[in-house]
């Protein structure tokens, strides 16, 4: 029998492979070898998994990861965001999750709401670790790793994250290096 999270987990493989419109309760029962009832048995219908599954796409794609980033809250910045960035590169999340739920939050009002509170949530995370480094225009620096990161899955073929590693490497590297010189 699938867990709650089994149906979850798969709702975002299904959104990332062929978008919003193909999440269907046949789709996913078929996908998991499942029957109608059990959908049921998590979830009161398609409104309700769907909503599910943003909470779901948020706490596993943004929250789970600066969780895990502030395991050890008294680390240097520069730490924090070295693991943030492997986080995002080991995930096995791919960017063309990114790009469905964007997609899917031009069409639909909860998925915007969403997908804005992962934006803000995320760079305001980004923008604090840049600041707690001692970096300049954090607001700026925040908005550059974000936009590199997004960007790179909207590319055909997208970046890959090493590909993506190597911009931040490039962007980051002189200002990371100059502070710990400074110490």
């Amino acid at each position: 029998m699938a867990t709650r999270q089994d149906w979850l987990d798969e709702g975002l493989t299904i959104l990332a492979a062929s978008g919003a419109p193909a999440l269907t309760i046949e789709l996913l029962c078929e996908r998991l070898g499942l029957t109608k009832g059990s959908f049921y048995h998590h979830f009161r219908g398609m409104p309700g998994y769907r909503a599910a599954l943003l909470d779901h796409f948020e706490t596993r794609c943004t929250t789970e990861l600066i969780d895990l980033a502030e395991a050890d809250p008294h680390a240097p910045a520069a730490a924090r965001l070295e693991r943030l960035f492997d986080l995002v590169g080991s995930s096995g999340d791919s960017p063309a999750l990114e790009v469905a739920m964007r997609s899917w939050a031009q069409q639909d009002e909860r998925a915007r709401a969403v997908q804005e509170r992962v934006d803000r949530r995320r760079t305001d995370y980004l923008r604090a670790l840049w600041e707690q480094h001692g970096g300049e225009e954090p607001e700026t620096m925040a908005r550059l790793l974000y936009l590199v990161l997004i960007g790179a899955g909207h590319l055909v073929p997208p970046l890959t994250f090493a590909q993506v590693r190597e911009i931040y490497d490039l962007a980051l590297r002189p200002h990371l290096h100059e502070k710990e010189r400074s110490r």
